[in-house]
């Protein structure tokens, strides 16, 4: 049984660990191999311990068996108004894509930002990655027509802009058999 929670400072290898494999397997097609084999759990561990141990948002877990899964990082917004949040970061490993747990996550961290006093919402997605914009769509997200980019070791690859109305998005499901919420 999967166990969603909120994230402590004892999960940032299991976060790091999360973040390298999603990266590796979400964006096999999307970015060169040579950048995804040359990511560092140890460098994305120390990044998450300053995540989950400063204010600048919050994370929270899916945990199989004592086992990190996935995560989801969320909180202010990069943009000057302090209505809109930002989901910065939802990685799965592979073998639990599909089954429920991303969406989740994803639910209870738009549940989460309005809890907080956001309004909106906004995510940045690789132009390319139809799944995952697939996956933003399913939730009751849109791309609003901005378009960005972002670099990746030395190339620069197109990003979209993704919003959400809180107030639209429905909260999550605690129902299911397979995924409990915790935290």
């Amino acid at each position: 049984m999967t166990t969603i929670r909120e994230a402590t400072l004892d999960d940032a290898r299991g976060i790091a660990e999360v973040h390298v494999a999603g990266w590796r397997w979400a964006y096999e097609d999307l970015l060169p191999g040579e950048y995804l084999e040359q990511l560092s759990v140890d460098d994305r561990e120390r990044h998450w311990r300053e995540t989950l141990s400063g204010s600048t948002g919050r994370v929270i877990v899916a945990e199989d068996v004592g086992e990190i899964v996935g995560f989801v990082g969320f909180g202010a917004a990069a943009e000057a108004d302090a209505e809109i949040g930002e989901v910065h970061a939802i990685y799965l490993l592979d073998r639990v894509a599909g089954n429920g747990v991303g969406r989740e996550l994803f639910l209870r961290a738009n549940e989460e930002l309005r809890r907080s006093g956001f309004r909106r919402a906004v995510l940045w997605v690789l132009e390319t990655n139809e799944r995952a914009r697939r996956f933003y769509e399913r939730a009751g997200w849109h791309w609003d027509g901005t378009r960005s980019s972002h670099r990746f070791d030395c190339i620069e690859q197109p990003v979209v802009r993704y919003v959400a109305d809180l107030s639209t998005i429905a909260p999550p499901r605690t129902a299911r058999a397979d995924v409990s919420s915790q935290g």
